[in-house]
């Protein structure tokens, strides 16, 4: 979609997949809670979710299904730790992947944390004009995430943005 003048607020839902965190420890969910806040969005679900293929892949599954439901953001559960699974997960609900949004991630996380960004999985995708980004668990790489992904949710960004396929 080619820009608008007017920003259009989004419905955002945020999982945090972790064996270990909870809501009062999950600093990077509530950092993408902040950030899309700040932004001017709406956050529609916030949910925390252990590192289980099945249990991540229900709750997106229900949110895909929601048209109230227009970006969900999910960290955690991207590396290569035996437990990781969000890509494995979330890859087969994608009807189309954003194939830019890991290889911009990993550019921008070279210069933050070297050559240990080859093993971040971070990926993002579409289905049923819903946009989910699979960032890492930390809270830097969340905030180096939404430093690409914000632009992308804003209708007014030139030339093009994600606007116009989730509404």
């Amino acid at each position: 979609m080619s820009a608008s003048s007017e920003f259009v607020a989004l419905n955002i839902a945020v999982l945090t997949v972790s064996d270990t965190r909870t809501h009062a420890n999950d600093t990077s969910g509530q950092a993408l809670v902040d950030a899309l806040i700040s932004a001017g969005h709406t956050l529609a679900a916030r949910e925390l979710v252990p590192d289980d293929i099945y249990q991540i892949r229900a709750l997106v599954s229900q949110w895909i299904a929601t048209p109230e439901v227009q970006v969900v953001l999910i960290t955690g559960g991207t590396g290569f730790a035996g437990r990781d699974s969000t890509v494995e997960a979330m890859t087969p609900l994608f009807d189309k992947t954003v194939v830019g949004f890991g290889e911009l991630f990993r550019q921008i996380s070279y210069q933050e944390i070297g050559t240990s960004t080859i093993q971040s999985r971070a990926t993002a995708g579409l289905a049923n004009r819903t946009l989910m980004f699979c960032l890492p668990g930390s809270t830097g790489a969340c905030k180096t995430a939404w430093g690409i992904i914000e632009s992308q949710l804003d209708a007014r960004h030139k030339p093009c943005n994600f606007v116009g396929q989730l509404i």
